[in-house]
């Protein structure tokens, strides 16, 4: 009988979708196990092979929890709002949600196709109002939130309010804007409604501010640090500039340090961890405030007396070494202070600057370059005057924008003050600064410093820091290079914002009202006023007599808002109740911020999850994904957690025990090679001494000799229809690198294909087998052969099954087997596992077993790596339900222990033979029968020996 995978995998694919075989219940006498995978934004392309690594893994950890007798929750759902739909839609007019419909088909197909055991009953899709519902839900619980420093965790603005009606906000221990004001309570009750929604945006959890942003022109949204490469948009590679816009904020500062703590308690990957750390950057040191000296030159209305430049600084004990200040081009005082002189050349350096994203200007260490303001800072100690400058080095969104320059030791400072001719001054002890600058603190001993002289870095920061305190010139602090997550995006394919703005102030819609689903319309770009897509919209204002959306066509709400005519439009239509809801949308780490706690129970339509669900489930025990969200979802997502316990929802603060990174599987990307000269194109063993560029071909077009298929790329890329390829023995040779697979590197593999000719078992077991799950391993289509193979061979041993009994060779093979593959399963380690299956199968064959109570037991350890083929020979064993609930074979060490030993019979300490005799045979019976035996009898020729050495279990010596 023949192997038909394409028929087997299609009939249990059909069996376990018509019986719900994988679906999880909430409420079970069995323990609770949590898979889950990230799920994944469906694009167009599918899947290629490299998309599923991860899926396979927590797929079989799945299953073979299932038959570790757990209930299984493994869901599976669509991160389905985000830029490549909407930019589609742009292009061609298309709404997103039938693109990102059809591409959810595609890719449901694809996964069922490799079959996963998902509860498909639990799908989520963020784009579904039945699930970003929840998303706004959240976003409202944060805004009605504030972070209380003395119980260390997040309250009900209520309490917070009560406070100011009694006390006003002087004993108040919250994070809130470094603006806010203090007030006593009679001022608070004074205050006007207004009043008191702007004191309290300074404290919320999420509230808007005025944010340096990056802003992608040609994408027309703001996108976050980690969408920027080299400086241009990752999805496009568009410019990016930095632009100060009004934004929805989420205070994520307010759980740094607690973000920091949680990652030692939990099972995380290393250096995982060490990105978040490193994201939070927690340092120790000072905050100085140094006055700004009023200029001369500068209008009185300008720098002001009271203008201070705040720092923080790491090495406040350096502070007698500060010869200049650099403020980031963006900081406010700059075009306050600079001079007329200056004006021009900061003004060019600033907008300069603006072109450049955060992450380019952190990573361009060796550029120096900067401009001097003209004005001057005074030294809180000395009163001399420290010049001012600007310099892209220094970024806006990190500590106060402003760095106190000490270059005797700091490089960067010292660096910039050499380009500069700034003076550097020497205040450490004994150490020469002619050459570099001196940054070993645990060598300094201070000098040339006042009353810091002679103190090493310990004692001399302890001492400052108390002078500063004393002269009301700086404070002790403790500094996170995190900042709170801007949470807006100007885009139409995202979460509405459950907002409506009353006099200029956001207010919640209730609840029962939501979801606020997006509106209709008829263009994704911005509107011809630059507002955000949702400003298209012919309806979309806020009724709040009547609690629903309305046509705004009798006011354009927000295209008139700067007029004197539209401001008394306006007025009137929000004395009627209708008011202007939110244009911009969420965020894409939106949706995925508690996706796995909707997970639990995601049909409520009452609430985002039941008290019985969240307390069942509790949190993930096993999440796989990738490495590359590092400082996206995993630490938004882990800060959304905290919130939400905090305030009550969830019952653990931090809800993944475990998370895995897989690695990448890469691609053998084919290049041919253009001369940038003329119009040919060389193969690639002609391209040395030419003036050549690489450029991607479609792998699809390249044989396994490498030989590229001209014509066929011709067609492919007609811009080279009359190029002139220069061939190698009449061949055109591609050159071959490994990448990341990728459709923009034209290296992918599709797993359709794959599962056409060899069969999904075959890809599922070939995806573990390339090597460990961690790592990143290369594809090579032709290696599937090989265990595609051993499917082939594991099928034939179950040609004949008898009901008899195993011999000790069949239990033998099979324990040792089960204790391998169950250590490599709970070790993550699935590659050693297919290995262990091929051996199991040699030996099985060799030993010509037809047990059936073999099979039966090889067929379940099979099962979480080759589900079909296994469910196939467990019906063909005789059963007629599912092997995915079958208990999994007990490993027995009896069945390993050796009952016999294989002896070296020597004579006079050389070996002449062996002999195979009882493990459990005394000292006596085994030197009778050593004696007794016919080759020892041709060895002593009739002699007596002298002596006959035996120890038990290991030799046995003859002395002649």
């Amino acid at each position: 009988m023949n192997y038909d995978f394409r028929d087997i995998e299609a009939k249990w694919q059909k069996y376990w979708a018509e019986n719900e075989t994988f679906r999880a219940i909430n409420d079970s006498d069995k323990p609770k196990f949590y898979a889950l995978s990230m799920f994944p934004y469906p694009s167009g392309a599918g899947l290629h092979v490299g998309h599923p690594l991860g899926y396979i893994a927590t797929d079989i950890y799945s299953r073979y929890k299932r038959h570790k007798g757990f209930n299984v929750l493994h869901p599976m759902g669509y991160d389905s709002f985000g830029l490549p739909a909407e930019q589609y839609a742009i292009q061609t007019g298309q709404h997103p949600a039938i693109t990102t419909e059809n591409n959810i088909k595609r890719y449901r197909e694809q996964l069922n196709r490799l079959g996963f055991s998902f509860d498909w009953s639990r799908e989520v899709r963020t784009s579904n109002p039945g699930y970003y519902k929840w998303t706004q839900w959240i976003f409202i619980q944060l805004f009605n939130s504030w972070y209380n420093k003395s119980s260390d965790k997040a309250e009900a603005i209520e309490g917070l309010t009560s406070i100011f009606e009694k006390e006003g906000n002087a004993t108040v221990e919250a994070v809130c804007d470094e603006d806010t004001p203090s007030f006593g309570a009679a001022e608070w009750n004074a205050f006007s409604e207004k009043e008191k929604q702007e004191i309290l945006l300074k404290y919320r959890l999420t509230y808007l501010a005025d944010t340096e942003v990056n802003w992608c022109p040609a994408l027309g949204t703001v996108l976050a640090n980690d969408e920027i490469v080299n400086g241009v948009s990752e999805r496009g590679g568009h410019p990016v500039i930095r632009k100060k816009m009004t934004q929805w904020s989420m205070r994520i500062t307010a759980y740094a340090q607690r973000l920091l703590d949680g990652l030692n308690k939990i099972d995380w990957p290393q250096p995982l961890k060490d990105s978040q750390t490193n994201w939070i950057g927690r340092s120790e040191g000072a905050s100085v405030t140094f006055n700004v000296i009023p200029n001369e030159g500068v209008t009185s209305s300008a720098v002001e007396k009271s203008d201070t430049i705040e720092v923080f600084t790491t090495r406040p004990d350096t502070i007698f070494g500060v010869s200049f200040m650099t403020l980031a081009p963006e900081h406010d005082l700059v075009g306050k202070i600079t001079t007329p002189e200056q004006k021009a050349e900061v003004e060019a350096y600033v907008e300069a600057t603006a072109k450049r994203s955060e992450r380019d200007r952190m990573a361009d260490v060796k550029t120096i370059s900067g401009v001097f303001t003209g004005a001057y800072a005074e030294h809180p100690f000395t009163k001399e005057p420290v010049p001012i400058w600007i310099g892209d080095y220094v970024l806006a969104s990190y500590g106060t924008g402003a760095v106190m320059a000490v270059p005797c030791g700091d490089q960067r400072d010292y660096d910039f003050a050499k380009h500069y001719n700034i003076a550097i001054p020497n205040i450490f002890e004994g150490v020469d600064i002619s050459e570099e600058a001196f940054a070993d603190k645990a060598t300094t001993i201070i000098a040339n410093s006042d009353f810091l002289n002679g103190l090493s870095y310990k004692e001399a920061t302890k001492k400052v820091i108390a002078e500063l305190e004393k002269i009301g010139h700086g404070v002790g602090k403790v500094n996170y290079r995190l900042r709170d997550a801007v949470f807006s995006r100007q885009r139409y394919w995202g979460e509405p914002f459950p907002v409506y703005y009353v006099d200029g102030m956001p207010q919640m819609i209730d609840l029962e009202h939501l979801p606020l689903k997006l509106p209709e319309v008829e263009k994704y770009l911005p509107t011809e006023t630059g507002e955000p897509p949702l400003g298209n919209a012919t309806t979309w204002a806020w009724d709040a007599k009547n609690n629903k959306v309305v046509s705004n066509d009798l006011v354009t709400l927000n295209a008139v808002e700067g007029s004197d005519k539209g401001d008394e439009m306006l007025n009137q239509v929000q004395h009627d109740g209708i008011y202007p809801l939110e244009l911009n949308t969420m965020p894409g780490w939106a949706g995925s911020s508690q996706y796995f706690n909707r997970y639990m129970d995601p049909r409520n339509d009452e609430a985002i999850f039941s008290p019985e669900a969240i307390g069942y489930w509790q949190d993930v025990d096993l999440y796989i994904g990738g490495s590359e969200h590092a400082t996206g979802h995993l630490l938004y997502s882990r800060f959304w957690q905290k919130f939400m316990f905090d305030r009550g929802y969830v019952p653990k603060d931090e809800y993944a025990q475990k998370l895995i990174n897989q690695g990448m599987i890469t691609g053998t990307s084919a290049f041919i090679y253009k001369d940038l000269d003329s119009n040919k194109v060389y193969s690639k063993g002609l391209k040395e001494g030419k003036n050549v560029i690489p450029i991607h071909a479609d792998v699809s077009l390249v044989n396994a000799s490498d030989e590229l298929d001209v014509e066929a790329f011709k067609k492919w890329q007609p811009e080279y229809k009359d190029a002139e390829f220069i061939l190698e023995d009449g061949k055109y040779i591609v050159g071959r690198e490994v990448e990341k697979m990728s459709k923009s590197k034209y290296n992918v593999v599709n797993p359709d294909a794959i599962c056409e000719e060899y069969g999904a078992d075959s890809l599922r077991l070939y995806e573990m087998f390339l090597g460990p799950l961690e790592q990143s391993k290369p594809w090579n289509t032709a290696g599937i052969t090989g265990v595609h193979s051993f499917l082939k061979k594991l099928w034939r041993l179950f040609e004949v099954i008898e009901d008899k009994e195993p011999t000790a060779d069949n239990l033998k093979t099979l324990h040792k087997t089960i204790k391998k593959v169950e250590e490599d399963i709970e070790n993550f380690s699935f590659n050693t596992s297919v290995s262990t299956f091929m051996i199991c199968v040699n030996e099985l064959t060799a030993q010509k077993c037809t047990s059936k109570a073999i099979f039966e037991q090889l067929a379940i350890l099979v099962s979480p790596y080759a589900p079909h083929i296994a469910e196939e020979l467990w019906s063909r064993l005789g059963h007629t339900k599912s092997i995915a609930e079958a208990p999994f074979p007990k490993f027995e060490e009896k069945y390993l222990v050796e009952s016999s030993k294989e002896y070296p019979i020597s004579f006079n300490g050389k070996m002449r033979f062996k002999l195979e005799l009882p493990l459990d045979m005394g000292k006596d019976a085994i030197e009778e029968a050593v004696l007794a035996h016919e080759k020892t009898q041709e060895q002593l020729q009739g002699r007596t020996p002298k002596k006959v050495i035996v120890v038990p279990g290991k030799i046995v010596n003859i002395v002649g």
